[in-house]
């Protein structure tokens, strides 16, 4: 057991329940795998965790307003460190907290959004506004964690006096189950995959798989993550036959029922449901728009700008679903988690 690096992880949802909290989840259970001693603070913890992680449950708050809820939780946090011995590990947080000596940025910056007329009197934009700063030129912070080369590069932009502490990009991990799915696919199935659909992109994906339908009407579609009631006004004009509305579901367990991912996102940090894809061994065409883009080679997937028309991204796909299998981008928790080892062998020296 590494005591040198213990480390604290924050996170308000322990639990594999959504992209950055199987990230939080996966990389806490490698660390503890290669002996270091792990502690959680959250609201609530999800599922059970190996015995040899320690979790400290603070209890929920009402969730809305968000910005209301994250300071509430923050306060906690603070109250909670101060109140034990924290000189022998190195606090790691994957929220909007104080007293971190690490962060990862799972999600774009505050300063990305788009600008409203009224934005200087709201009170929710001063607070995400605030946090944000707090979490990267804090007295204690060491090094900021981008999970992609796409958010190093918006937040030395964004904050070029916290260029110096960008440290590498804290790619996410797959697990093995994905490698090791059955496929029960019919050669003809496109996916989607993201409860954020606006986000995501699926008003666009609509329109290029309608696209390929018109021309083969073998191709299906499967959508999850919206609950079908949400998104239903999108399909109003298809062949019932052609298409499935699943809501959320486990994308391990709709991966194999797919042949290709579609992920038109706007804005996609990441994009975690990529990388598993991947890993499942289907091509993938995704947006230039998405962290993993950097990743993404032609034995693997297409990348393409949004301003590209239907008819780009249909004939992008069509090429693709004639691929047998893509290229594995051989991402790993374990490799992670030894990149974050070092980097808290190097905050306990500080």
């Amino acid at each position: 057991m590494n005591i040198q690096t213990s480390s604290i992880h924050i996170v308000r949802r322990y639990g594999p329940v959504g992209g950055m909290e199987r990230y939080v989840w996966e990389l806490t259970h490698a660390l503890a795998k290669q002996g270091q001693r792990v502690k959680i603070i959250c609201e609530r913890a999800y599922e059970q965790c190996d015995n040899n992680i320690d979790v400290i449950e603070l209890g929920e708050v009402k969730p809305k307003p968000r910005w209301l809820a994250m300071i509430k939780f923050s306060n906690r946090v603070s109250k909670y460190l101060n109140s034990i011995d924290t000189d022998k590990w190195v606090i790691h947080s994957h929220e909007r907290c104080a007293e971190h000596h690490v962060t990862t940025f799972h999600g774009p910056s505050i300063l990305m959004r788009k600008k409203r007329f009224l934005d200087f009197i709201s009170p929710r934009i001063a607070t995400w506004e605030y946090l944000e700063k707090r979490e990267l030129f804090g007295k204690n912070v060491y090094t900021v964690l981008p999970n992609s080369l796409l958010v190093s590069d918006q937040l030395a932009k964004l904050y070029p006096a916290a260029a110096h502490k960008l440290g590498f990009p804290a790619y996410p991990g797959v697990s093995e189950q994905f490698t090791q799915l059955s496929r029960k696919s019919n050669g003809h199935t496109i996916g989607f995959i993201g409860k954020e659909w606006q986000r995501k992109g699926l008003e666009f994906a609509v329109k290029v798989v309608k696209s390929l339908i018109d021309q083969n009407p073998q191709i299906t579609f499967i959508v999850t993550g919206p609950e079908p009631e949400e998104i239903e006004h999108l399909f109003t004009d298809w062949p019932k036959d052609n298409y499935q509305l699943k809501g959320w579901q486990r994308s391990e367990d709709i991966l194999p029922y797919i042949d290709l991912l579609i992920h038109p996102a706007e804005v996609e940090p990441f994009g975690m449901v990529v990388a598993e894809a991947n890993a499942a061994g289907l091509p993938v065409v995704i947006s230039d728009c998405c962290g993993i883009a950097e990743l993404i080679k032609n034995d693997i997937g297409e990348v393409l700008p949004l301003t590209a028309n239907t008819n780009t991204w249909a004939s992008a796909i069509k090429e693709k679903l004639n691929d047998s299998k893509a290229d594995n981008l051989n991402l790993h928790w374990s490799a992670l988690a030894q990149k974050h080892q070092t980097i808290y062998k190097f905050c306990q020296r500080g």
